[in-house]
């Protein structure tokens, strides 16, 4: 069975009554470098998806010596 494209299927955020989230200036960074390798001038609905549905990374704090 085919998978409905992305662009038709309903966004889950606002099915759940919540907002939309804007895209770090890292994510976006992201985003544009898989345009730019997929040969496009601009990010699409896909590399948008994907640069939001990377985990977030968690910086660990350094442990001091004493």
């Amino acid at each position: 069975m085919a998978r409905t494209p992305t662009w038709k299927t309903a966004n889950p955020r606002k099915k759940a009554g919540k907002g939309s989230q804007r895209l770090s200036p890292a994510r976006k960074a992201a985003a544009k470098r898989w345009a730019k390798k997929a040969g496009r001038r601009y990010p699409n609905l896909v590399d948008n998806i994907r640069a939001a549905s990377k985990k977030k990374t968690v910086h660990k704090k350094k442990k001091r010596m004493r």
